[in-house]
This record gives structure tokens, sequence and C-alpha cells, in this order.
């Protein structure tokens, strides 16, 4: 284990993953929301540990032998978040009871869980993220990568459970429905916003 190198790939992890985007703004979401918070961060992290240790371990490999599956995932993952963009609008506008705080625990489980993982794995910008600019930072440090994997997979861990469980300071601000029909409609134009950059790159 070097700690330097432990310490790069957690400010490199934390640094790219910072930015919103499709996973983002779901965690926030159910934070506010106090749904299955602890599940969603999970699933998120380790989704996340996953392609970390694929990007380190073999990305330039899965590059060369599978020259079609960028094509595959940028039109899959942007048809989805067009779908979750126009489910969230709608909710904007037409579930005014569902944007309840208090209504907690209100979608099921395995329903949020797939759903969080198509944010996840149907999204080509993780892969990006993950797989592609970690994968090739690793690289930098020849011998360490497993000191690498493990910095950017701990950045993960942190950042999603304090945005899941973080969210509850902001519970005050979203207990009117207004609130939710602003942040409902912020995740969709991001998610529209995030399928036409997609789609824009074919």
């Amino acid at each position: 284990m070097s700690f330097p190198v432990y310490g790069t790939g957690l400010v490199m992890g934390l640094s790219l993953i910072v930015a919103i985007g499709a996973q983002n703004a779901f965690v926030l979401r159910q934070g506010l929301r106090n749904e299955h918070v602890f599940a969603v961060c999970l699933a998120c992290a380790l989704s996340d540990a996953v392609l970390i240790t694929l990007g380190v371990t073999s990305f330039q490999q899965i590059a060369a032998l599978l020259p079609w599956l960028d094509p595959i995932m940028r039109y899959g993952g942007a048809a989805f978040l067009v779908w979750y963009g126009a489910k969230s609008l709608h909710s904007a506008f037409h579930a005014s009871g569902a944007l309840r705080v208090q209504e907690a625990g209100s979608s099921n489980l395995r329903t949020t869980l797939f759903t969080c993982l198509a944010l996840t794995w149907l999204n080509p910008h993780v892969y990006l993220d993950t797989v592609v600019l970690l994968g090739s930072i690793s690289t930098r440090s020849p011998g360490y990568g497993a000191s690498f994997a493990a910095g950017a997979a701990t950045g993960s861990f942190l950042f999603f459970f304090a945005l899941g469980y973080g969210a509850s300071w902001l519970r005050p601000v979203f207990s009117k429905p207004a609130a939710w029909r602003i942040l409902e409609t912020i995740i969709a134009l991001t998610m529209w916003s995030i399928a036409l950059s997609l789609l824009a790159k074919m």
C-alpha cells in the first residue's frame, strides 16, 4: 500500500464524481425523501468500486476488444435518461402529493435499486470517469494500481454517503412542494442535457 498513491486516487475520484449527473441527482432526491438511502448509496459506491477496479486493471484491453460497446452504451444510456427526465418532469407538475418529504418509503426498494443501477450502468459518463479516466491516470503509478483503486473507491463511498445522508440538512427547504417541483425540473433538465451530449458525440 502506497499512501501517496492512495491519496492521489482519493482526490481524483472525488474530483470526477462531484459534478452533478444522473447518479448524483438520484442520490440527492432519495436522501431528501429519506427513501432507501443506505441501499442507494451502497449500490452506487459498490458499482463505482467495481468499475474503478475494472479500469485500473484492464481498461486498455477492453477498449481494444470491444470497439462496438461505446455506441451501444451511448444509445441505451441516452434513451433511459430521456425517459427518466420525462418521469421527473411529470412528477414536478402532476404528483404534488408525492413530493412531501414525510412520505418516506413510498417507493418499492426493488424499483428504487433498479432505477439506481440503471442510472449507473447505462450511463456512458460513468464508464468514462471510472474505467477510462481513472484507469488511464492509474498507469502513472506502475505497480501501485491497487492503492490508486482503493483511494478512488474510498472517494466514491465518502461522496455518495455524504450526499445521501447530508441531504437531510436540506429537508426544511424541501418541505414545500414548490421546492420539490424545482428540484424535479432541474433533475429532468440534467438528464436530458446528458442524453443530448451523448447523442451529439455519435
